[in-house]
C-alpha cells in the first residue's frame, strides 16, 4: 500500500509540473475524426491521411527522441509513434512525463510499420486528462495467433466494486455490455414489430404487488405515508390493459429485499408483456420465437454455449406439466397431495421447508432443487398447482391447475407467464388466501389489493402476460456465471 501511496503522489507531482509548464491537464474538448476501429478497417483510404485520434494510454515505450505507446478508445487500441523532431521540444517534454492511465489526443499520419502494425505518426499530442491513480497492468502477447494475458485484472470483488477500472483494463467485459444493449434493443424492436406499445409505470407504490417477495420500504415525506419501490409492475400493466391498451409492455427496473447470489441481485431488469385476447398457449409460442429470434440476431446463431453446455433455442421446445416434471426427475407423485402428505415427501427427499410455508411453498422448493437444475434444454414447465399462482386463471380442463409456464434454459428459469386472472371475484379470494398466508409467517406472500380489484370489476379481457429476467438471458446469451457479471454495478457489502 505504501508503494502504491508513493505512485500516487508521484502523479500528484506530475500533475503540479504540467501547470508549470503551462499545460492544461484538463482541457474543455478535442475533436476526433476518427476511431481505433475505423483507422483500422479503413486503412487503404486513410494510409498517409491526418487523422486526430483519442484515447488512453495503455502502453509505452520511450527509445531516446522517439517512442511508441498504445491508445485505448471504446473500440480498439491503436499505436501511435511520436518523434521529438516532429512534434516539437514542449509536446515531447510531455510525452516524457505521461502515465499509462492518461487520456491525450493525437493529430497525425496513419501509416504501417515493417512489422505491419497499423499506427499513427504524431504530429500533435495533447493531454486531455491526467490519471492520478495507477492501473493495474496487465500484459499481453500474441503466440499462434492467440492472445495470451499475463497478470490480469481479475479479483471479482475488486472487479464489481472499481468496474471503470474493470471496463479499462478488461476490454472483453465491455463487450458483454455493449452485448446486453443490443439484446434490449432486439427485444424492443421484436415488439414494437407487433404493434406494441412500450409504456412506464411507478417504481414507487403505495402498495406492492405482482410478485412473491419482500418489498424495500420508504417514506414520502410531503404525503407522510410508507411507500415501497416495486417487486413487478404487472397490475399496474394489466391496470392498462382494463383501460383500453391491447398490447403493451414494460423494461422495468424491480427490486426484491432478498438474498444475493449468482442468480439474485436485489436491484434488477425485467421486460413485462400484456397481449389482450391471447392465452399462455399463445404466449409459450411467442416466448420461443422471440427469444430464437434474438440470439439470431445478437448472437448470430440458434445453438449458443452456456457454462459448458451447448443449448439449441430453435423452435418447438419441450412442453412439460410441473407435476409430471417433479414425477420424472424427482421420483415421487405428489399431484394429489394435501400439506401434510407434502410435508413428508419433502422430508424423505431431504429438502429443508419452512413452518410457514403452504403446499405452494413446498411445491415449489421440490421443484427448485430437484427438477430445475436438470432441465438444460430450453423447456416450458406448465401447468402450475392453483396454490402457487394467485394471479393467473385457472387451468380450462383442471380447476386445481392455472394456466402458467415458465420458460427454463440450463437449470434456471428465464421468466414467468399466465393467462391472467380477470376474474374479480376469483381474484379477491386468491388475495384473501394469500392474506392468510402472510398471517401464517409467510413475509413473501401477496398483499391484497383493492384498487387492482376495483379495476378488474370494470372488466379485463382475457390476457396473456409474460415477464422475461433481462439479466438472466443477457447471462445466457453471452456465457456468464454470475449475475454480477451482466450489471455494470452489482450490489455489494460495504468496503471495510
Amino acid at each position: 500500500m505504501e508503494d502504491y501511496n508513493q505512485l500516487i503522489l508521484q502523479r500528484q507531482e506530475k500533475l503540479q509540473k504540467l501547470k508549470e509548464m503551462g499545460i492544461n491537464p484538463y482541457p474543455h474538448s478535442f475533436r476526433r475524426t476518427h476511431s481505433s476501429a475505423e483507422i483500422k478497417e479503413q486503412f487503404s483510404n486513410l494510409e498517409d491521411k491526418t487523422v486526430q485520434v483519442s484515447g488512453r494510454i495503455m502502453s509505452n515505450r520511450l527509445m531516446g527522441k522517439a517512442g511508441f505507446f498504445h491508445v485505448a478508445d471504446m473500440t480498439d487500441r491503436l499505436q501511435i509513434y511520436i518523434k521529438k523532431d516532429d512534434v516539437g521540444q514542449k509536446a515531447f517534454d510531455l510525452y516524457k512525463i505521461l502515465d499509462i492511465g492518461d487520456i491525450v489526443g493525437v493529430v497525425g499520419k496513419v501509416f504501417k510499420t515493417r512489422t505491419g502494425e497499423i499506427t499513427v505518426v504524431a504530429d500533435k499530442l495533447e493531454l486531455l486528462s491526467k490519471s492520478l491513480r495507477p492501473l493495474p497492468i496487465v500484459k499481453e502477447k500474441v503466440e499462434d495467433d492467440k492472445k495470451i494475458v499475463f497478470d490480469p485484472f481479475s479479483d471479482k470483488e475488486m472487479r464489481y466494486r472499481q468496474r471503470y477500472v474493470d471496463l479499462i483494463v478488461n476490454p472483453e467485459i465491455r463487450d458483454v455490455f455493449l452485448k446486453r444493449s443490443k439484446i434490449i434493443t432486439s427485444l424492443r424492436a421484436f415488439l414494437n414489430s407487433r404493434g406494441y406499445l412500450e409504456v412506464e409505470t411507478p417504481i414507487l407504490q403505495p402498495i406492492y404487488g405482482g410478485a412473491s417477495a419482500r418489498p424495500f420500504t420508504t417514506h414520502h415525506n410531503t404525503l407522510d405515508m410508507t411507500l415501497y419501490l416495486r417487486i413487478a409492475n404487472e397490475l399496474y400493466l394489466k391496470r392498462l390493459i382494463i383501460g383500453g391498451f391491447e398490447g403493451i409492455y414494460e423494461f422495468a427496473k424491480d427490486f426484491r429485499n432478498e438474498g444475493m447470489d449468482r442468480f439474485h441481485n436485489p436491484e434488477f431488469t425485467q421486460m413485462e408483456l400484456y397481449v389482450a385476447f391471447q392465452d399462455y398457449k399463445w404466449m409459450m409460442q411467442f416466448t420461443e420465437e422471440m427469444i430464437h429470434a434474438v440470439a439470431k440476431e445478437v448472437m448470430g446463431r440458434s445453438k449458443i454455449k452456456f457454462q459448458g453446455n451447448e443449448i439449441d433455442l430453435t423452435p418447438p421446445w419441450r412442453r412439460l406439466p410441473l407435476y409430471r416434471g417433479i414425477k420424472e426427475y424427482a421420483k415421487v407423485d405428489i399431484a394429489n397431495a394435501d400439506e401434510k402428505e407434502l410435508r413428508k415427501a419433502a422430508a424423505k427427499l431431504e429438502i429443508e421447508v419452512e413452518n410457514g410455508w403452504g403446499s405452494g411453498k413446498i411445491i415449489d422448493q421440490i421443484f427448485s432443487e430437484l427438477v430445475e437444475p436438470k432441465l438444460i434444454q430450453p423447456t416450458f414447465i406448465i401447468d402450475y398447482p392453483l396454490e402457487m399462482s394467485p394471479l393467473a386463471k385457472k387451468h380450462r380442463d383442471n380447476p386445481r391447475l392455472v394456466e402458467r409456464f415458465e420458460p427454463i434454459i440450463s437449470g434456471k428459469e428465464i421468466g414467468n407467464a399466465f393467462s391472467e386472472l380477470n376474474d374479480p371475484l376469483d381474484q379477491r379470494q386468491r388475495f384473501e388466501a394469500q392474506m392468510k398466508l402472510r398471517e401464517a409467517g409467510d413475509e413473501e406472500a401477496q398483499m391484497l389489493d383493492e384498487d387492482f380489484l376495483r379495476a378488474l370489476e370494470y372488466g379485463m379481457p382475457p390476457t396473456a402476460g409474460l415477464g422475461i429476467g433481462i439479466d438472466r438471458l443477457v447471462m445466457l446469451l453471452t456465457d456468464q456465471a454470475s449475475i454480477r457479471d451482466v450489471i455494470f454495478f452489482p450490489q455489494m457489502r460495504p468496503e471495510q
